[in-house]
């Protein structure tokens, strides 16, 4: 099957000419010479993607047990949920995230490739996942585990939404190392030749989006749930992710390559990462100000 690329206008020809050529002579960071897979055991790959799922999994289970630990971070001193309950909820987190977002990057980015060959949504391994998707589908899975387990629910999304950018990090450098998901052409110094990039210097925005949507964010809502005490506003902390993911989301869109079976779906500059990201953000505020609000009524 043959996708359709995004063609410039004709008078813009020109002036991305001139910059791949200034951009390939500018760069000066080569890709990194990193195998996606790390070891193989007969016929098993271990990859670097499987294994930043893995690590982002398992380090976020374990900050999550670190703030249920501290009692004084929750209203009434009572954390939201148990350890053994977080425990239990590791798998539901891990099936929410893995089907979610395996389900969303074939709904939103690859539906018509998977019509033509369904077996291609079994190959997880080859990339292919939604973070949106993967959203849903914690989601989701938060909101049944909340209500068998006489859980807040919106408490629950807070816990997970403080650990969330740690698994975003991970998968950020795995998508860098695996090549995929590069930038737009770009004339700074930090640009990278990409293996399936073309011979011109790119943007690494994987890079960008595992300092933001990764570091900064982490950064961000430890201070909101330690400094500001946020935990004891049930929906601040998930409003404060939410709208912080989707912003920086959309910003790193600028300079991230849309996917080449959908190109631009409006005006040469509107990608499917900003029109579901555009949801969230005002999700995100609609949450902070609902939060807010309780917490007002409830003084």
């Amino acid at each position: 099957m043959k996708f359709d690329r995004h063609v410039p206008p004709k008078h813009s020809v020109g002036r991305e000419n001139t910059l791949e050529t200034i951009a390939t002579r500018l760069a000066i960071l080569p890709f990194p010479e990193i195998d996606p897979v790390i070891f193989t055991i007969g016929p098993l790959a271990v990859r670097w993607y499987g294994l930043a799922y893995v690590a982002g999994i398992l380090l976020g289970w374990f900050y999550a047990r670190r703030i249920l630990q501290k009692p004084t971070l929750w209203r009434n001193g009572t954390p939201a949920l148990t350890l053994a309950q977080l425990d239990d909820f590791l798998l539901w987190a891990a099936g929410g995230i893995v089907l979610g977002g395996r389900l969303g990057y074939i709904l939103f980015y690859d539906f018509e490739a998977v019509l033509e060959n369904p077996i291609r949504a079994l190959e997880i391994w080859n990339g292919g996942m939604s973070f949106h998707g993967g959203l849903l589908g914690t989601t989701l899975a938060m909101i049944v585990f909340a209500r068998r387990h006489a859980i807040a629910a919106w408490s629950l999304f807070d816990l997970v939404a403080t650990v969330v950018p740690i698994g975003l990090f991970f998968g950020r450098i795995a998508n860098f190392i695996n090549g995929e998901l590069w930038g737009r052409l770009s004339s700074m110094p930090w640009a990278v030749v990409f293996p399936t990039g073309g011979p011109f210097a790119r943007h690494p925005s994987q890079l960008y989006e595992a300092a933001l949507e990764g570091i900064l964010l982490l950064a961000v809502l430890a201070y909101f749930v330690y400094r500001r005490k946020a935990l004891k506003s049930p929906g601040l902390v998930t409003g404060i992710f939410t709208f912080g993911y989707a912003a920086s989301r959309i910003f790193v869109e600028f300079f991230r390559e849309p996917d080449p079976q959908l190109g631009y779906l409006f005006g040469g500059w509107l990608t499917m990462g900003m029109l579901l990201s555009a949801p969230l953000a005002l999700a995100g505020i609609w949450a902070i100000l609902r939060a807010r609000r309780a917490a007002v009524a409830a003084s």
